[in-house]
């Protein structure tokens, strides 16, 4: 059973892309290099260059391929960005899902793995939130997300496919020196960049209701968030054409352990060595005090739970930060 994995040169979809490769999953790229590196993809992995929402491009690919599954990673993610251009992640991120959706439905494909997000719950009313948890986006990016969990929802109660959304916690952390997060919102490599160039990284409020003002997230180590994915095509693939009839699950992957902003630059200097400081700015718009899952679903029904912890996450990235940045060119 092949599989198309869109988005699979950027960050993230590039350790799914070795996940697969590990367990002997057939796999096909597309990806428009909006934010990907074509240098993720091996040679030996067919790419396709087009965007999700090419309909044409994405059905041919289908059929060439005799794809039979998708996994669905491309979309713009970050939330100021959102804010600042809402038109574009609805656009890109709800509109390119629904012309991904036609394309599958007219080659009659039939699974797929929705990359989805903790954005989608907004605010908790709890500490730890589960997937049956009340769902209020505070950012135009949740809210595209939402509508596309909605979207796969309806879809699969008139029987059209099976699913499998995977609501990602705070991604970090590198499966390989090559593989590094080079994104210019998340925040570890904003803290390596602002050190790399001798300014002091900034905290977006140190005002929350938190243990030391600063946000509580989530983090997972992005090579146990790809093997997330695995576990869910497995699901999915398993389930193909027997009795026990279409899946339609959400699952949140995290460690179901919350830390601080200020935890993680501790966490940068006890790996890099660097003492700094570091400047409190405004809260941003969007950014929830605490966002941490339970995670207890996704191991009781696919058998994953996230191996890394923080250090091991910020050593990852250090070694991919210095392999692309070496230390004397800093």
């Amino acid at each position: 059973m092949t599989w198309l994995l869109t988005g699979g040169a950027g960050y993230i979809g590039a350790h799914v892309l070795r996940a697969l490769q590990a367990s002997h999953i057939d796999v096909v790229v597309l990806d428009d290099l909006s934010t990907g590196i074509r240098t993720r993809v091996p040679a030996d992995v067919p790419f396709v260059e087009a965007n999700v929402g090419d309909v044409d491009a994405v059905l041919a690919t289908l059929r060439k391929h005799e794809v039979r599954g998708v996994l669905h990673l491309a979309a713009h993610k970050a939330v100021p960005e959102s804010i600042a251009n809402p038109a574009l992640y609805y656009r890109e991120n709800v509109g390119g899902f629904e012309r991904l959706l036609s394309a599958m439905r007219t080659a009659d494909v039939r699974a797929i793995v929705h990359s989805s997000s903790c954005s989608v719950i907004g605010t908790p009313a709890q500490e730890q939130v589960d997937e049956d948890a009340e769902t209020r986006p505070e950012s135009p990016y949740g809210r595209t997300k939402l509508i596309c969990e909605w979207m796969l929802s309806d879809l699969a109660t008139a029987g059209e496919v099976s699913f499998v959304n995977l609501r990602y916690f705070n991604v970090a952390g590198a499966g390989a020196p090559e593989l590094g997060d080079v994104g210019e919102f998340n925040l570890i490599p904003m803290v390596f960049r602002a050190l790399a160039e001798g300014v002091e990284p900034r905290v977006f409020g140190g005002d929350y209701p938190t243990r030391d003002g600063s946000c509580v997230r989530d983090f997972v180590h992005v090579a146990d968030l790809a093997d997330a994915h695995v576990a869910a095509v497995q699901r999915l693939e398993a389930s193909a054409g027997t009795a026990a009839g279409a899946v339609a699950r959400t699952y949140n992957v995290g460690r179901g352990a919350g830390v601080t902003v200020k935890e993680v630059l501790e966490a940068v200097r006890s790996v890099t060595g660097r003492e700094f400081s570091y400047v409190i700015d405004p809260r941003r718009a969007g950014d929830p005090a605490q966002v941490v899952g339970v995670v207890d679903r996704i191991a009781e029904e696919l058998g994953w739970r996230a191996r890394a912890d923080l250090t091991d996450m910020v050593r990852s990235a250090w070694d991919a930060w210095e392999f692309r940045t070496p230390r004397d060119a800093a």
